[in-house]
């Protein structure tokens, strides 16, 4: 059997090695160099950086736990706030804090195409404050009655077949092991594993040498399936990412990562 493997040449040992080994290998050797560590410090400063009409900085920020506390926050949202009354994602949370603590616009900034102004902003917070989970598991809350509302909510439209091509969410991430040319597909109606799906967004996308974040990353799936594109914020945005999360529950954040 040794002296079988001695002999097989170099091109017989490359194609025991699936396309998608070979995209998993060239993903591990960009980690090193993951241009989101840029975005991450512009995040970072721009938190701490007093902006706005009202000249503050975001470090008051309730992201769910407490004013100020970041580490942790991203793995647990979206989640139900108060003060607010609504179930919240990362951006829409952002959007509120923006508006109260620094007197900026939020309808203006959910107006702002993808990659301009203060959408730019959004971001690069998202990239910081993802990252300050890097290596937490996902542990979204699902005590409050809103979040279990928003689970069913959002399993509705996973599976919400509609558009010119009669596409669903669910299409493309309702079974195991498919994938489109060379991307696999992972199956989110349950946890696809640590660093996948849901606990990989944002990313920094090396095709548009851009930062996307999850809501980004929904509104491009709604262009894909030819639907009109989702609100920046919307309930059914944020209604989505509660399905996804929940159903991550366990699995390891790595985000921001990189994507093809």
């Amino acid at each position: 059997m040794c002296a079988a493997a001695a002999g097989m040449g170099p091109v017989a040992i490359a194609q025991t090695k699936s396309a998608s080994d070979g995209i998993a290998e060239y993903r591990k050797m960009l980690e090193d160099g993951n241009p989101a560590e840029l975005f991450e410090a512009k995040g970072e400063d721009l938190w701490k950086k007093k902006r706005g009409p009202k000249n503050a900085s975001l470090e008051q920020c309730d992201l769910g736990k407490g004013p100020g506390v970041v580490k942790g926050a991203w793995v647990e949202l979206p989640r139900w706030f108060a003060d607010t009354k609504r179930v919240q994602d990362l951006e829409s949370r952002l959007l509120t804090c923006m508006e109260t603590l620094q007197g900026l616009n939020a309808a203006e900034i959910a107006r702002t195409p993808f990659g301009k102004g203060e959408q730019v902003t959004m971001e690069a917070l998202a990239a910081w404050i993802s990252a300050e989970s890097r290596g937490l598991k996902m542990a979204l809350p699902q005590g409050h009655a809103e979040e279990q509302r928003m689970y069913q909510l959002g399993q509705r439209a996973f599976f919400f077949r509609g558009g010119p091509m009669d596409f669903a969410c669910s299409t493309c991430h309702g079974e195991k092991d498919k994938r489109i040319r060379l991307q696999d597909l992972p199956d989110l109606r349950s946890n696809p594993g640590d660093g996948i799906g849901f606990a990989a967004w944002p990313a920094y996308r090396v095709s548009s040498g851009e930062m996307w974040s999850m809501q980004r990353r929904l509104n491009d799936c709604y262009r894909q399936q030819r639907f009109p594109y989702p609100g920046y914020a919307s309930d059914v945005t944020i209604a989505l990412g509660v399905y996804m999360g929940v159903n991550a529950k366990g699995a390891v954040s790595i985000a921001p990562a990189i994507k093809r």
